[in-house]
């Protein structure tokens, strides 16, 4: 039987259902007062007549508080409130997401969700921000390796530049290289998770003061030649690169396996589906995008986590986060 054939991807009732057991296990929960008592499920209320519906529309998982007398549904303080798009729709669209290691195009949402461009848009970003992890502390620590590289996606909005930073034209047939290019940092733990940062320019303040905010400085942290991380590097328990320039991609030197493979491995499966999937993204929208492919690579099946699992934590990053959709312009 398919995953897709359960109830709650097809019936509104038991998809309101399955949300309130993920964002309620201990029972329903005001949004108003966050009173957990006198909580009465109300039953058999529709919407005013319409055109398109003149006997109105169950509002299905409606609650009355007893304590502030307001009503409320789960979608309440998450990014489903105020959408008119059915629960079970997005129980889809999110499961699509978490399933598709490379992402899933807002044209395919919106023919098989069956609901507007417009909407299967705005609905995949919503749910990129459900995604979005929270703070967070250091990554690695005594004993525990961190791969650190940056690369280049997409051109920066605007003129490209003429003369490189200290004053002089390019000399490579007029090509800027990375400098009108949108620059991403990769931070990867060893068997472990990955953070990527969309950052303005990628030069060694930007990226010494992401890697010490973010890696322990216990850590083994291997990265490429480049001097973006000499000086940086040398403030970690031990500092290893590979030559790329000389064909050198991994070394062994006793017991250890010198190589940044595994970020750049990141940046292969990001850069395939942003140039396959999505084929093109606002640099404003970049840091979404990069929140999607990490939501994902941190909930691998080599973790441990299947699709399934992965969506129930998508669903539980729902609660406490709105975006409007001015907001995600």
């Amino acid at each position: 039987m398919s995953v897709l054939s359960r109830e709650y991807f097809h019936n509104e009732a038991k998809a309101f259902e399955h949300v309130e057991s993920i964002l309620w296990p201990q029972g329903p929960v005001c949004p108003h007062c966050g009173n957990m008592g006198r909580i009465y499920k109300l039953e058999g209320v529709y919407t005013k007549s319409t055109k398109k519906n003149p006997e109105g529309v169950e509002r299905h998982g409606l609650k009355k508080c007893g304590e502030c007398r307001k009503q409320f549904t789960v979608r309440i303080g998450t990014i489903f409130e105020e959408s008119h798009i059915p629960l079970h729709k997005w129980l889809q669209a999110i499961h699509l997401m978490c399933s598709s290691k490379k992402g899933i195009s807002s044209n395919q949402l919106h023919r098989v969700l069956e609901i507007t461009l417009k909407s299967a848009w705005f609905l995949s970003h919503r749910i990129r921000e459900a995604m979005r992890e929270g703070a967070f502390g250091p990554m690695g620590g005594e004993g525990k390796t961190v791969e650190i590289d940056e690369t280049y996606f997409g051109k920066k909005s605007g003129p490209a530049p003429t003369m490189t930073t200290t004053g002089k034209p390019f000399t490579k047939s007029g090509k800027t290289g990375p400098s009108h290019k949108r620059a991403v940092l990769g931070l990867v733990e060893r068997d472990g998770s990955v953070r990527t940062f969309h950052v303005e320019k990628a030069n060694k303040e930007n990226v010494a003061q992401l890697v010490t905010e973010n890696v322990k400085l216990k850590s083994i942290v291997y990265t490429d030649e480049s001097r973006l991380y000499t000086k940086v590097g040398a403030s970690f328990t031990d500092h290893q690169t590979t030559r790329h320039s000389a064909g050198e991609y991994v070394r062994y030197e006793g017991g250890a396996v010198i190589h940044s493979n595994t970020i750049e491995n990141y940046f292969s499966v990001f850069k395939r589906g942003m140039k396959g999937v999505y084929q093109h993204c606002d640099e404003k929208h970049l840091h979404r995008y990069l929140a999607e492919f990490d939501f994902r690579y941190n909930r691998r099946i080599g973790l441990g986590v299947d699709d399934n699992a992965r969506a129930v934590d998508a669903l539980i990053g729902v609660a406490g986060k709105r975006l409007t959709y001015g907001g995600s312009h």
